[in-house]
């Protein structure tokens, strides 16, 4: 028997049980290889783990086999050969609980935010804007805070730089930020954003975090699996940017949970250098930040990457767990990498971690985990166990069938364009003199309201009413993990 307080993913090569206390697995992880060394189907074993343990997953499907979690494993062949070297696993083919998400709607229910959810730091990375293009996006969102201008979709902001760029008087203190060619260059950076077809991304009905972390109908946790074959090769800014605002949303959203005997919500990242290459250093820093603070709201965060060295010292420090598939080292620069992965683990004298690196077969791993008391514990060699659901992609068919049966089906499929900054500003033209604003509601009304509301009309009201009560305070708190409006960006 296994203990259920832990998080079990392989075996020593004696068969013993390798895995990590459940309470530890908000300290974050990695899961590192070259290509065909395993990583998915780790990555698969884990998230089933999580599921069984009653851990929502939230994970990124990036060639799109991932989404075998919603069907039964058949095992043969060599699987069948490691599952009979595990007894302890007690190997019982099934599903996991599945909803499927697509930005672009076609493979998954429509996965949105809304412009004034992510905010002018995190929008500004997306268009990679230079310092005077961010300083005057955040002029036009402080307008839009201070107008009442809900900022939902792409053509909101656009109608605000145009309003702005003909009414310049708004701006205030702020005007010399919004030049007539810091203008021209956000909308030319909108319209190629759009272009990708990133505009899929901003609307409503917006992402409800609840939906993530309710638990499926048996109690195991839900795995939410976003397909993204197409969109890291594509569009892989709006990739990272989209998951970079799901982490901020977490932790504003999520309250403090202290020490407890699982995670709340386990995020996978695959490719995970997407996140740090080309991000500015203030939200990197940020990021960095919001990794290390955010395991005490129960959140654990599992990067996915070919090497170690994809993601900044300053992150590496903080994963507790580390599953480190095969390397390959042909160069100088390779070789000298591989020594500093092996000397990233604590070392065992029972074999050579070095050596190991380049002998792991595939689903072979070496594994740094942490003991009870939270200390690193002696590298282990490790084949990993397999998955209990199949190890490959879903038919179209079974795709559609797990889409059509989820539980959030009809919730996000119809998008909803309600009254906001494009639909105020084009009114304003006919009607100079526009009514005056009406008090935002008190803020506890919008979930008390949501109680009482279903499907996408209550979720857009719901979000609607979260958003102007929370109006004046996205003046001072905005975007990733509430970065401040104006500062030393105003100079």
């Amino acid at each position: 028997m296994t203990d259920a307080s832990k998080l079990w993913f392989g075996a020593d090569p004696d068969g013993q049980p390798i895995g990590q206390d459940l309470r530890l697995a908000n300290r974050h992880g990695l899961i590192a290889g070259a290509t065909g060394t395993g990583k998915t189907v780790t990555l698969q074993r884990l998230a089933e783990a999580f599921s069984e343990a009653g851990v929502a997953v939230f994970a990124a499907d990036i060639k799109g086999d991932l989404c075998g979690l919603g069907a039964a494993g058949s095992p043969e062949g060599k699987i069948a050969e490691r599952i009979a070297q595990m007894p302890w696993l007690k190997f019982t083919p099934q599903a996991c609980p599945v909803t499927l998400w697509d930005i672009h709607g076609q493979s998954g229910h429509p996965l949105r935010t809304t412009l004034t959810e992510m905010g002018p730091l995190l929008l500004g990375s997306l268009l990679e804007l230079t310092d005077s293009q961010q300083s005057a996006l955040y002029a036009a969102f402080k307008v839009a805070d201070r107008e009442g201008l809900l900022l939902l979709d792409l053509k909101d902001l656009k109608a605000l730089l145009n309003h702005l760029k003909d009414n310049p008087q708004l701006l205030g203190d702020d005007s010399a930020l919004m030049t007539t060619g810091s203008t021209q260059a956000l909308l030319r950076r909108l319209a190629t954003l759009e272009q990708q077809g990133a505009e899929a991304l901003f609307g409503e009905p917006a992402l409800q975090l609840e939906d993530i972390l309710r638990p499926g109908a048996d109690g195991r946790g839900q795995i939410h699996l976003l397909d993204a074959s197409r969109l890291v090769h594509e569009a892989p800014k709006v990739y990272a940017t989209f998951l970079l605002w799901l982490l901020a949303e977490l932790f504003e959203q999520l309250p403090e949970r202290g020490d407890a005997d699982k995670p709340l919500l386990a995020l996978f990242f695959d490719e995970a250098h997407l996140l740090f290459n080309g991000t500015p250093q203030a939200l990197q820093d940020r990021l960095e930040q919001v990794v290390r603070l955010i395991r005490s709201k129960g959140v654990g965060v599992y990067f996915v990457t070919q090497s170690p060295s994809d993601l900044p010292d300053a992150v590496l420090a903080q994963l507790s767990l580390r599953i480190q598939h095969g390397l390959r080292a042909f160069t100088a620069k390779e070789q000298k990498s591989l020594r500093a992965v092996a000397d990233g683990f604590r070392p065992n004298p029972a074999f050579d971690a070095l050596s190991v690196l380049t002998e792991l077969g595939t689903g072979e791993a070496l594994v740094g985990t942490l003991q009870d008391k939270g200390t690193p514990a002696m590298v282990q060699r490790v084949m990993i166990a397999p998955p209990q659901s199949r190890i490959g992609p879903l038919s179209d068919a079974q795709r559609a069938t797990l889409i059509e049966r989820s539980p959030l089906a009809g919730r996000y499929d119809k998008p909803i364009d309600r009254e906001s900054a494009y639909e105020m500003l084009m009114a304003r033209k006919v009607a100079p003199n526009p009514a005056e604003k009406s008090a935002p509601p008190e803020a506890g009304f919008a979930d008390k309201a949501g109680e009482f509301l279903s499907g996408a009309a209550g979720q857009a009201l719901k979000s609607a009413m979260r958003q102007a009560a929370n109006q004046f305070g996205r003046q001072l708190v905005r975007g990733l993990m509430g970065s401040l409006l104006g500062g030393s960006k105003r100079k």
